[in-house]
């Protein structure tokens, strides 16, 4: 039998587990620019729209609740800057998510550089990472979250364009045993 005191460390570590997501959402957005231009979706598509197989959007990942899309064409360019990969993210049939992946440190500059001019200028505040090896940057908007990081060591770079409104269901549903969510390595 197992005693109480191991008993309460593991619901305390239960409870710690849960929230990690919700913890990582609120540093986030508190040291986030705030966005000039909201763009409430992702390259005027609004967020919570319907999406569907088309000529345009393919299924790639049909999860329960949490659907992944591609373009059938691939991914456009991003401010100029061509991208490995952009997937359109569902939750339970409402678009919740991008996630954009790249490599190269003169990709990360051009992207980086439009989305200043399209967001907002970067937080160079100290206690940001805004060089080294590791990058990243924010910017919070009233419906949107952009989150930007860049691994130099790794070559690679993550965009995540979010719904604030969906976007703690979307990280409560990535904790439930589910196919893959986007985590694809290189």
């Amino acid at each position: 039998m197992r005693s109480l005191s191991s008993v309460r460390r593991v619901e305390v570590r239960s409870v710690l587990a849960g929230l990690m997501p919700v913890l990582f959402l609120a540093g986030t957005t508190a040291f986030a620019v705030p966005i000039q231009n909201d763009p409430n979706g992702f390259e005027g598509i609004p967020w919570r729209a319907e999406f569907s197989e088309s000529a345009d959007f393919k299924l790639v990942d049909n999860g329960p609740r949490i659907k992944a899309w591609e373009l059938t064409q691939g991914p456009p360019p991003l401010g100029g800057a061509t991208v490995d990969t952009m997937r359109f993210f569902t939750l339970n049939g409402q678009f919740a998510r991008v996630m954009i992946r790249y490599h190269s440190p003169e990709t990360h500059t051009r992207i980086a550089n439009y989305f200043q001019t399209m967001y907002g200028p970067l937080d160079r505040t100290p206690g940001q990472i805004s060089k080294g090896a590791v990058q990243q940057f924010h910017w919070r908007g009233d419906e949107t979250l952009i989150t930007m990081t860049y691994e130099s060591s790794m070559d690679r770079g993550i965009i995540f364009f979010e719904s604030r409104a969906l976007a703690l269901q979307f990280s409560e549903s990535q904790m439930a045993p589910e196919p893959d969510l986007g985590g694809a390595t290189y």
